[in-house]
Formats: structure tokens, sequence, C-alpha cells
């Protein structure tokens, strides 16, 4: 097996992890005391990495070849006097040789010279229904970016706003919600109110999206138009991330209790899917067999698309498959409180 080197953001630093198999070998963490809570790379293909502190505010930091972390001279903000915070960066994405940036309060940012300057995305920003954006339990976050760059289109998932599309690379925005059930309901603003946990596309076909939400599993074939429950299989519709396995087409979930609980109710196990959602099952052999009362956060559980997915726990434990969910790995640490992870073939 090739090795595969894994990034873990936590609410106390970074660690890293290299192995395959069952070796593997923990480097050093980074930011020891800071929130990591995103991971990405530049156009270069500098790995990169958002820190959040409650007293410094955030931060994005590239990882030079001799192995040390640089600050960005910049990073996202509000201007001063709009009555908005930035309080955590949600997301790292590299479109072609632009950086995105998804954020808490609600937003996205953009960058067209490897993150030294950041500018507001006003179409999203901006958008008419913003005065009726309400926080789901987690935050006003924008943490879902996909791209389909040859249509120069984009999909943002907001809690608990929604799904948004731009058909002209992020200059406009609208949202596309139809046949989701809301979770924060307001007659003054219909199209809005729909609490979107993860997303997912299939890069061959991207109108194909798949999406975890609060209220329930869901999937499109037409980019949004019109989403469809799929939940036939499932112990429970609630949960966090959802992640797309590109190289066997497997989709996998992680269901949750909902309401109060929002852990695995005993069971530490994600559900994938073999036929594009329609149905189903437990995600293979070797994960805990003793009680597990933990969570999946939307960040925590990703996928290289070669097979390999790994997930990190709020108990912060993490677990890894390398044959697309047929047989897990339990890594030999405890971590703090898991917020990110993600995975490259090294």
């Amino acid at each position: 097996m090739e090795m595969v080197r894994i990034a873990i953001g936590t609410v106390k630093g970074a660690f890293f992890a290299e192995g395959s198999g069952d070796r593997w070998e923990f480097g050093e963490p980074a930011f020891p005391g800071w929130e990591v809570t995103a991971f990405g790379s530049d156009s270069d293909g500098n790995p990169l990495l958002a820190t959040g502190s409650s007293w410094y505010g955030t931060s994005i930091h590239r990882r030079g070849d001799d192995g040390a972390w640089s600050q960005l001279p910049e990073g996202p903000a509000y201007p001063e006097g709009l009555g908005r915070k930035l309080n955590q960066i949600w997301t790292l994405e590299r479109f072609g040789d632009e950086l995105w940036a998804g954020v808490d309060e609600a937003g996205l940012f953009k960058s067209s010279d490897n993150g030294e300057k950041w500018e507001a995305v006003e179409g999203l920003n901006e958008h008419p229904t913003r005065e009726h954006w309400q926080p789901g339990f987690g935050g006003l976050c924008a943490h879902r970016l996909l791209s389909d760059e040859e249509h120069r289109r984009m999909w943002v998932g907001i809690s608990a706003v929604g799904v948004f599309r731009s058909e002209d690379g992020g200059e406009t925005w609208a949202p596309f919600n139809e046949g989701v059930e809301k979770a924060a309901p307001d007659e003054r603003a219909p199209d809005i109110g729909f609490c979107v946990h993860g997303l997912a596309a299939d890069p061959a076909q991207p109108d194909t999206i798949w999406r975890q939400d609060h209220m329930g599993v869901y999937r499109t074939a037409d980019g949004g138009d019109h989403w469809e429950r799929i939940e036939e299989g499932l112990p429970a519709t609630f949960g966090f991330p959802v992640v797309r396995d590109a190289g066997s087409g497997r989709i996998f979930v992680m269901p949750l209790e909902g309401g109060e609980n929002r852990t695995t109710g005993g069971r530490l196990s994600p559900y994938l899917s073999t036929d594009g959602g329609d149905s189903w099952q437990p995600a293979g052999k070797g994960l805990p067999e003793y009680p597990v009362y933990t969570g999946v956060l939307r960040g925590a559980m990703v996928g290289d698309g070669a097979g390999t997915i790994a997930f990190g726990t709020t108990a912060g434990t993490l677990h890894v498959s390398e044959d697309a969910g047929d047989s897990w790995f339990n890594l030999d640490l405890t971590l703090p409180r898991i917020l990110a992870v993600a995975v490259e073939t090294a």
C-alpha cells in the first residue's frame, strides 16, 4: 500500500500522521493551543491551514519546503463598521489559480495571488436575503464550496441558510433548496432557512450533488434545481459530513442521533452507498465494537478520491480505511476534539 499523510485539525492545534495499514508515525504538532479549522493548498501545491483564537482572531499559514509554517500577511476580513465578526475560517478551496475561503460569520472571500490579499465576494456576502440569515447550532457559517470550473458554476452551503448557486464564477448567487425540509422557517424569507451540513459532488457529473442536512439526506441531479430524499437503510438521518470517493463512486455519511444528543448513539459506524444514495449500509469491518458515544463534525471526514477515507471524532480518535470503507484501522492516539481532517497519498 502507498503511504498516506493525514493532517488533523483540533481545538488544540494541528497533528500529523503518516503511514499505511497498521504502521503509522506521528509528527510534531503545530500551533499548540490554537484551533485549527481547515486545510488546503495554494496554486504551487504548498499546504495551507487556518487557525482561530478567541484572543488573536483568525489567520492562514503556509508550510514551506523546509517544513516550517509562516503566516500569510493578510487573511479574509470584513470591513470595520459593517457590524460583522469573522469568527472562524471553515473551508479553504483552490479552484484553478484562485483560493476561496468560507467563513463564520457567513461569507466568502477569494484570493488571486496565493493568499497574499483577499477580497470579499460581494454577490454572496451582500445577498438580498442577508438580513434574514440565522445561525445554526454551530454558528452562521459558510462551510462547503463546490465548483464546476468548465461552466463557471459554484455552490456554497451555509448553515442555517441553505445552498446557494452561482452561474458566473461567483459574481452573483441565488438559493437552490427546492425539495429540502426547512430547519428554521421564516415567512419573511421563503427561499432560506435550510440547515445544510455537508455537500459532495461527482467531478465527472458536477450537477450531481449529495447533501447532508439537519433535516435529512438529499441528492440532486440537476445542480440543485430540485432535491430528493435518499435515506433508505440509514438508522438516523441527522449528521454532519458527506463524502464521495471518486474511485469507487461510493458515498459516505455518518448518522448521528439528532435533537440535543448528536452522538453516534453507542455505535461508531459510517454508512456507505454503492448505488449513488438509493440505499445505505454500514461501512465495513474493524471499527470499535464497544459502545461509543461521540460525534463526527462536518470537516472531520474526508477522502483522497482513490479509496482512502479518514474521519476523526469529537472524542479525539482517528479512523482510516484504505479500501473505500471495506475495512478500517483505528490509530493508536487520542487527540483533542477533532475539527478538520485532510488526507493525501504520499
